[in-house]
């Protein structure tokens, strides 16, 4: 896992350097899909739109997945259906979007602030346990990392062991890409007088601030708990009862007893409020395609409060894909989810990646030098089609919108590099003479 996360971490503080290079280019906030309009290719910036709204109108459902897993560690599915939860955190989180369409950032904001706390607290409670501060005193150390209990366990055992851990490593890169998609957020959602410096900013934050995060929290949990324990949800021997959370089964397994309680409670909160967040980002990211005519209108319609409700009532519908826990097991519903929203991360990081090229090839072409930027800131079918299933639905976009509309890429000579600087500019010039 810390290959895969350090892998992943530096491959997405590269995404995340070509997008502040393009974004912090232009005075005014744009999208990831009008980037790509704009300097590559109609074509792509249809697709992006598309796979961006699809891409958090399934980490919603996902997020309700989760959520029936935590409820697993007090109360067991044959208990109570998974269908009932879901039900429930659905109609709350629909509730929310629909009541105002501040509240979910709102809510969002003051709950990351408190999970910030929480992990900052968990993280040193799991250093204490390490070192044997536990109930139990077991100084664990870094036992776990070493032979039998090490990362590559039965793996890697046989004639050639650097190709089996390499299939290790490989087998988790899906794990650590997923906790790093929606790190591209950052670099649309700025509005501030200067937006190179801010651009600049908040990438550099969410890089150090996901990528150190998701190292600490990988190290710790090595050093904490065994990694085929049996109570570990996603472990194929686990109990009834299993920690979907890591640390909350580390914890346990220590001998502090109301904790792990606690600690899977707030992650419940902070599931269904990335679920309730994201649910409000798939909404407006369907209302703004039926704006800029790349939907139908009807979804751009809003009730007096805002709120575009069909647009809304079409992500809800969407959501319902969490109902599949009835019939399956979560840990494998969930799996799908992943793989799935893996995917459509994958692609928009991709697309961000065209996009830079196809500004800094406009960039040369038209003679714009380099010193005029900012800061440059087993086998199981239905895994198969969740995992792949969005690349040809993204070939399908781009090809049938081309075909559909007879666009052209842009050519770098015609791109569109000036509008929003010539009005900068201008205000500027005119604030300079009035003083």
């Amino acid at each position: 896992m810390m290959i895969s996360f350090s892998f992943v971490g530096l491959t997405i503080y590269l995404v995340l350097l070509a997008l502040g290079e393009v974004a912090a280019w232009s005075p005014k906030p744009s999208t990831l899909a009008d980037q790509a309009n704009r300097y590559c290719d109609p074509a792509l910036g249809f697709s992006l739109a598309w796979i961006y709204w699809l891409k958090y109108a399934i980490v919603t459902p996902n997020q309700l997945t989760a959520a029936t897993l935590l409820i697993g560690f007090w109360v067991d599915a044959e208990r109570i259906n998974p269908g009932v939860w879901i039900t429930v955190f659905l109609a709350v989180i629909t509730g929310i979007n629909f009541l105002h369409q501040a509240l979910p950032g709102r809510l969002e904001f003051y709950i990351a602030s408190f999970k910030l706390l929480v992990m900052s607290a968990l993280m040193i409670l799991s250093i204490v346990i390490a070192l044997g501060g536990g109930p139990d005193h077991d100084r664990r150390g870094f036992r776990y990392w070493q032979s039998p209990y090490d990362a590559f366990g039965t793996f890697g055992a046989g004639n050639d062991k650097l190709v089996d851990r390499f299939f290790v490593v490989c087998n988790t890169m899906s794990s650590a890409t997923f906790a790093f998609v929606g790190s591209e957020r950052s670099g649309i959602l700025i509005r501030a007088p200067d937006v190179r410096k801010a651009m600049s900013r908040a990438i550099k934050h969410t890089f150090y601030r996901v990528l150190v995060s998701h190292l600490l929290a990988i190290t710790l949990l090595g050093m904490l708990i065994p990694p085929y324990s049996e109570h570990l949800a996603f472990n194929s021997h686990s109990e009834k009862r299993a920690a979907a959370s890591p640390f909350v089964a580390a914890i346990y397994l220590s001998g502090i007893k109301v904790v792990p309680h606690i600690l899977n409670a707030c992650i419940l909160v902070f599931v269904l409020s990335i679920g309730n967040f994201d649910l409000f980002l798939a909404t407006k990211a369907l209302c703004d395609l039926a704006l800029k005519h790349r939907a139908p209108a009807v979804l751009a319609r809003t009730n007096s409060r805002g709120i575009p409700i069909y647009s809304l009532l079409l992500c809800v519908l969407i959501s319902m894909l969490a109902y599949i826990n009835v019939s399956k097991n979560s840990t494998v519903v969930f799996g799908y989810f992943v793989n799935l929203v893996t995917m459509l991360g994958l692609l928009t990081w991709v697309s961000v990646l065209v996009t830079h090229m196809a500004f800094v090839r406009a960039r040369r072409a038209q003679g714009v030098p380099d010193k005029s930027l900012g800061d440059h800131i087993r086998f199981d079918p239905l895994a198969i089609v969740s995992s792949y299933i969005a690349v040809p639905l993204y070939l399908v976009l781009i090809i049938g919108y081309k075909f559909a509309v007879r666009c052209k890429g842009v050519d770098p000579m015609r791109a569109d590099l000036w509008t929003d600087r010539l009005d900068i500019n201008v205000a500027v010039s005119v604030e300079n003479r009035a003083e």
